[in-house]
């Protein structure tokens, strides 16, 4: 946002409750200073998304109400003009109304309506009514849902599920490069069988892949939308026609499918879309995490950690030790994960405020929705780009502690026994010597036979070990 909205000169704005003190270079009116008066909560607006979004929506609804025949092409011209110069200029500022306000949203939806129609005077010279025009078949009930589902579907449509691609399409690249390595697998931050880091890779493949696929269904419902429900999903002062109108126009501004919602009481009473979307971000920040703490602890070192793998270093890790480089990336990521899971919660207590026939923590879910998707994309795109896809691997080392893993006598089980199996192993963490050193010892096998039994790369293939 380039200029601020002066707060020292002043003009008179007037609203059914009467005379009220605005800047005098702002672009609403006295309802919105009065939201602004009445919520000086956080300092947080509604994401430049939403408002974004909730642009889209009103220019979608000057062009149905003219369809119909209810407003004049001249006035829907103004409307859209208007909505087109927020949607692509620099007039956030004038929005800047907290998210902890009236839990219908009826403060934005006014800051939107007072603000496109000073902006379409000012641009077109028709004068347009914040609530005869601009609100025109509409209701903060309806307008507020539907713009949170079509910010949401934007923003997972542009912005996240590219994200998430490109992750599983470097962490693809990196499974390829690595095809070969070998290194000892661990359970409970102990000691396993061997597997490949490449199968490490795939299985964070997997997961991403998941998501995508959660995510992709979950769109399926939050591009219907609630619009044409007005006050209370009756449809009261809107056209039946007006819904399906809104939805087409919609789809053919943004080039997302929307289409209305079977039932309107649900969009408006109900954040169960939002939850559910919630809910999906939910499981990817814990797969998010995952696989930054694996990246961390495979980093972890250089001499006193596990060391299997080296991160590109990006900024000095420490004011006080001199040489010092931490996991920053992965670090971040584990933070937007939690971040996420927070949202989740909020956004869980905001579902269940739907009483009777209005949910009243709108903007709240709103935001916290919009916040996680927004970091969940761009948190994926850094540990793809500055941790993933730059990160080497210390053969060597691993290597080293693969020779001495006594965890591999696994492989001798349906041989030996378990019993005997057991022994080979506490004998070989005993003397820190090769489970193959201690087996030539404690059994009748040969060496060649023990080898091609503990080959490290053979056993990562699953199945019955045998020659």
């Amino acid at each position: 946002m380039s200029q601020s909205i002066s707060s020292t000169e002043t003009r008179i704005e007037k609203d059914s409750m009467g005379n009220l003190e605005v800047p005098i270079n702002a672009l609403y009116g006295a309802q919105t200073q009065r939201a602004i008066n009445n919520f000086p909560i956080s300092g947080i607006a509604m994401p430049k998304a939403f408002i974004q979004a909730l642009c889209y929506v009103k220019f979608a609804c000057s062009d149905s109400n003219q369809e119909l025949g209810l407003l004049s092409e001249q006035k829907a011209d103004a409307i859209q003009t208007a909505a087109k110069e927020v949607i692509q200029g620099d007039f956030y500022h004038h929005f800047p109304i907290d998210i902890f306000q009236t839990g219908s949203g009826t403060s934005t939806n006014m800051n939107a309506n007072e603000v496109l129609a000073n902006l379409a005077k000012k641009l077109t010279g028709v004068d347009v009514h914040p609530n005869d025009d601009l609100n025109m078949s509409q209701s903060s009930n309806d307008i507020i849902p539907t713009t949170t589902h079509v910010a949401a579907s934007i923003a997972l449509e542009e912005t996240l599920l590219p994200a998430l691609q490109h992750l599983v399409e470097v962490i693809e690249d990196r499974q390829n490069e690595l095809a070969d390595v070998v290194k000892t697998g661990r359970t409970h931050l102990m000691d396993a069988m061997p597997v490949k880091i490449s199968q490490e890779l795939g299985a964070w493949k997997a997961q991403i892949t998941d998501n995508i696929a959660r995510l992709r269904d979950t769109q399926k419902r939050i591009q219907k939308l609630p619009q044409g429900g007005t006050a209370v999903g009756t449809g009261i002062n809107a056209d039946p026609e007006f819904g399906r109108l809104v939805a087409a126009n919609l789809s053919t501004i943004t080039a997302i499918d929307f289409e209305p919602m079977d039932n309107l009481f649900i969009g408006l009473s109900t954040q169960d879309t939002a939850l559910e979307l919630s809910g999906q971000l939910n499981v990817l920040a814990a797969s998010l995490m995952k696989i930054a703490n694996d990246l961390r602890w495979m980093n972890s070192g250089p001499l006193a950690g596990l060391g299997e793998i080296q991160l590109p270093a990006l900024q000095p890790g420490s004011s006080i030790m001199p040489g010092k480089v931490n996991p920053v990336i992965p670090e971040a990521v584990c933070m937007v994960a939690a971040q996420i899971m927070g949202n989740h919660t909020a956004i869980t207590l905001g579902a269940q405020s739907g009483n009777f026939q209005l949910n009243v923590m709108l903007p709240m879910v709103a935001h916290n929705l919009l916040q996680s998707i927004e970091i969940a994309a761009t948190s994926s795109i850094q540990l793809a780009d500055l941790a993933i896809k730059g990160f080497t691997v210390n053969e060597a080392h691993i290597q080293k502690a693969l020779d001495i893993n006594p965890i591999l006598v696994t492989a001798l089980n349906r041989v030996v026994g378990y019993e005997k199996g057991a022994a080979i192993a506490k004998e070989a963490y005993r003397s820190a010597r090769p489970v193959l050193d201690v087996a030539l010892e404690m059994t009748d096998l040969d060496k060649a036979t023990l080898k091609q039994y503990l080959n490290p790369a053979l056993l990562t293939e699953g199945g019955n070990p045998s020659i």
